[in-house]
């Protein structure tokens, strides 16, 4: 039920409940966890409006009904009642709900990372390049698997808003349908760009697990973000050849290197498109055949 999803803070009204203080319930679509003190969750399957808790606490249902903004609820035992509850929305965000919505922009940025890498290697012709693009491809779809479970780990499942997915397409304008020439150059240049949006999401991530203490999730970004680092690495190293294929692909000739200038007019004749030559100098007079101030016979001019 999505008017389930979210943090819920759990307060006893009744029954042999204990006092419930630090309480939570987390759900996500048809799974959540209840938290007791940060420490670790209680899982359980969202079946309509009961919480159905998972082996070895199977024999525990809570049963919720609407009331207000919240619920009420009924915790059971083997089919018997024993403690009534609600459920209120938790005002403030706590790490754990911060820690695996970084964790969904991860897996939703790996999935969309899958999509550009197919467009890339569709589009590219230079066969080391094709090689590489492909390796990266299977590391990838090993990040998407990693996050998933990671996901799983915290009673989630991969959220319907692509967040990360939007950001990533409009940074790079999804070079998925790369039709223009030079695709080599932009699409190196593409995935030079997500591989450092990918650093920077797992470089974030593994901060906030580690003060969430998910010593998994965060070994899982180190592992990654080792890949990243080299394939961002590969793409670095090879940017002078990445021009030259661009360049080809453009039909300039990149090994003949910059354009030679036009050559100069040959002499004794006009080549199409040469300058003409300069008029030959006027001849020498002496200053005597002007009316000038000068008293120099050495004067002269040009006339």
């Amino acid at each position: 039920m999505a008017e389930l999803d979210g943090t819920w803070d759990v307060r006893r009204t009744s029954g042999a409940l204990p006092p419930l203080v630090g309480v939570r319930k987390r759900i996500h679509g048809t799974a959540g966890e209840t938290i007791v003190l940060r420490g670790p969750g209680m899982p359980f399957d969202v079946d309509g409006q009961e919480l159905r808790y998972r082996a070895p606490f199977a024999f525990l249902v809570d049963v919720l009904e609407p009331a207000g903004d919240g619920f009420r609820g009924r915790a059971t035992a083997f089919g018997r009642t024993y403690g009534e509850f609600e459920l209120r929305r938790a005002r403030v965000t706590d790490i754990q709900t911060q820690l695996v919505n970084h964790i969904d922009e991860a897996h939703a940025l790996e999935q969309t990372v899958l999509r550009m890498l197919d467009g890339l290697i569709e589009s590219a012709d230079d066969p080391q390049l094709i090689d590489r693009l492909e390796h990266h491809k299977l590391e990838t779809q090993r990040h998407e698997s990693l996050m998933r479970r990671r996901l799983e780990a915290h009673g989630a499942q991969p959220s319907m808003v692509r967040q990360a997915a939007g950001m990533l397409e409009a940074v790079m304008k999804m070079p998925l349908d790369l039709v223009r020439g030079e695709r080599t150059g932009r699409g190196a240049r593409d995935a030079y760009t997500t591989e450092h949006l990918e650093i920077a999401s797992y470089e974030l991530l593994r901060r906030v697990a580690d003060r969430a203490g998910d010593e998994e999730t965060s070994q899982a970004c180190r592992e990654i973000l080792e890949e990243e680092r080299a394939m961002a690495g590969f793409l670095e190293e090879n940017w002078d050849r990445f021009a030259e294929l661009s360049l080809r692909e453009s039909g300039v000739a990149p090994g003949e290197g910059a354009r030679a200038p036009p050559p100069p007019p040959r002499r004794g004749g006009r080549g199409r498109g040469a300058a003409a030559p300069p008029p030959p100098p006027p001849p020498w007079r002496p200053i005597s055949s002007y009316s000038s101030p000068c008293s120099s016979a050495s004067c002269r001019v040009w006339a």
